[in-house]
């Protein structure tokens, strides 16, 4: 494809290129228009407002996810520690007298940090005098509850799960 300039227009577009070659920075930058030199004060304030809005929306959906997703870490923590008292029962016929005993026995490698209080110092546990077993000779442990005092999203505080 051949291009055509015109004599004149070769002449200006040369001399444009050689004034912005000896321009410094601020000049170039003064050369541009008014209408394009960026955004208004109105244009800035509706993509602020839109923002607004969004996050408006957006904050409790993740809070309600962020809720959902610690419960249901809760739910398993409980039932991990649940069953490692039982088969701590089951095995060595008498119950932990504490969560350790879980841990230095081999049920749990440690224990679980309580999502609602993010503390591993915070799981209550109940203890009973009854036993589960004919073959069971020592009360302990028997279950474990989160210590959060917060009610869960079915109207049950943590520490009834």
């Amino acid at each position: 494809m051949v291009s055509r300039v015109r004599h004149g227009d070769r002449e200006r577009i040369e001399a444009d290129a050689a004034d912005s070659a000896s321009l410094g920075k601020e000049e170039l930058v003064s050369r541009i228009p008014k209408h394009d030199a960026g955004f208004t004060l109105i244009e800035l304030m509706i993509v602020m407002a839109i923002i607004g809005v969004l996050a408006t929306l957006a904050i409790p959906s993740f809070v309600g996810a962020l809720k959902h997703a610690r419960e249901a870490v809760l739910k398993e923590d409980l039932h991990v520690l649940r069953e490692a008292i039982d088969s701590y029962t089951m095995d060595k016929q008498k119950a932990p007298q504490s969560l350790d005993d879980l841990i230095q026995d081999g049920y749990l490698k440690t224990i679980p940090e309580d999502p609602m209080t993010h503390s591993k110092d915070t799981w209550v546990t109940d203890t009973s005098d009854a036993m589960h077993s004919l073959d069971q000779t020592d009360p302990g442990i028997d279950d474990v509850h989160s210590g959060a005092q917060d009610q869960g999203s079915d109207g049950q505080p943590y520490s009834s799960w």
